[in-house]
């Protein structure tokens, strides 16, 4: 079987981890044991540019149960966990593409890799996957039937391919997801980007000035983390009613210019280049840590710092310290990527369970209707939100209410009045 991964002697390691994933995401494992049974994949090829880590490999065990053939790469140069790649390629059989810190060109190479196999389905996470494929490799999207995204930063690329009329084939937004992000993106990003901060670091959050550079869900689980831990938060917003609704929760806004000089640790969850460049670092105190918890490492301008400073030192495993011309340090985590997985493990389990299910659900109704759906990017159906919700639910020992008739019928019409 072709892979190229770091070294296959560490599956036996890599296969502890996937377990212990396993036995947090009761979800995932109820549809991998339906798809056993049903192999709604049965010869569906799919190619996924994901973060190889542990939970992303339960994803790839059920597809396969399913009847897939799956092919994996990384989504990030930082994400992959060598041990999970290679209990992939050893224990479970599948096709990994994924090395911890490879290089830009070995990062394409792999995506190349992944496509080879002329896939029926795609699973990205940031789009890198199906931008190749409409920019380099077109001529395998005739087969391809359709495709999820995982991200903010994938679904904003992919909708603006949408809008330009050029999107060569159905895609699924599962970022969009109400199970997705409302937890995944808060919950999720929220802990494990602290996570990744503190391991980097060992800095004490408590009284700091930690500014969270945009307020979507990422930015808002972020907010909210930091100031459990008993940060001083303050939030830098473009958008009128997310600034609005970081006042009302509670934090400190102001433009970013105005929060340079105050921030003792910066994150910045938007989605977008250039958040953090020149003019916000010349005014940066001593000291200053910078981080990014938004997909790609565009997010903070790494060469405007280059070029501002006199001196790059190796501090920490995973800190650079730029030393500016007036002594000041800056210290950039984890090379500007994302911080959560380049400097911790990324999301729990328990939250991924949920993300990774409508993942599953997803390549199987794509599996069904992606021939009938026109070229666009579409929601989550809302009855797999729903089925993940319920699920997930039941697997917590949870139990709800249900309407009665009467009240159903007071809902669905408008005759019946005080």
């Amino acid at each position: 079987m072709p892979y190229d991964i770091l070294d296959v002697n560490l599956a036996s390691q890599g296969k502890s981890c996937i377990q212990w994933a396993d036995s947090m995401m009761p979800v995932l494992c109820l549809i991998r044991d339906r798809f056993s049974k049903e192999k709604p994949l049965k010869g569906m090829r799919i190619a996924a540019c994901l973060h190889v880590t542990s939970e992303t490999a339960n994803l790839m065990r059920t597809l396969k149960e399913g009847g897939a053939e799956v092919r994996l790469c990384a989504s990030n140069p930082l994400s992959t966990q060598d041990e999970v790649a290679a209990s992939l390629v050893s224990n479970y059989g599948i096709d990994v593409f994924a090395i911890r810190g490879e290089d830009k060109e070995t990062y394409y190479k792999h995506i190349y890799s992944v496509l080879e196999m002329n896939p029926h389905l795609t699973l990205d996470d940031g789009a890198d996957l199906v931008s190749t494929v409409h920019s380099k490799k077109s001529a395998l999207a005739r087969n391809i039937i359709g495709g999820t995204e995982e991200t903010t930063t994938g679904v904003i690329r992919l909708r603006s391919i949408a809008k330009e009329g050029t999107l060569k084939y159905p895609i699924i937004a599962v970022n969009d997801a109400n199970t997705k992000h409302l937890f995944d993106n808060r919950y999720g990003t929220g802990q494990s980007t602290i996570d990744g901060i503190l391991r980097a670091t060992n800095v004490l959050l408590a009284g700091s000035f930690f500014v969270v550079c945009g307020y979507g869900w990422c930015g808002k689980g972020i907010a909210m983390r930091a100031k459990g831990m008993g940060a001083k938060v303050i939030v830098c917003e473009v958008e009128p009613l997310r600034a609005l609704e970081a006042a009302m929760d509670g934090y400190l806004v102001m433009p970013l210019l105005e929060a340079a000089s105050l921030g003792d640790i910066f994150v910045t969850s938007t989605g977008d280049r250039d958040v953090i460049c020149k003019e916000h670092f010349k005014r940066m105190k001593n000291g200053a840590m910078v981080a990014n918890a938004g997909h790609f490492n565009v997010e903070i301008n790494i060469d405007d710092l280059k070029e501002l400073s006199v001196k790059i030192n190796k501090v920490r495993k995973n800190i650079q310290e730029f030393v500016l011309e007036d002594n000041r340090r800056i210290n950039l985590i984890s090379e500007g990527r994302l911080v959560n997985l380049a400097s911790a493990e990324g999301h729990p389990s328990r939250v991924m369970d949920m993300s990774f299910a409508n993942q599953a659900l997803c390549c199987e109704y794509l599996s069904k209707n992606g021939k009938g759906l026109k070229r666009e990017v579409y929601k989550v159906p809302e009855n797999i939100d729903k089925q993940v919700s319920e699920l997930k639910l039941k697997s917590m020992g949870i139990k709800i209410d249900k309407l009665t008739e009467k009240q159903k019928e007071y809902l669905s019409s408008w005759r019946i009045g005080t």
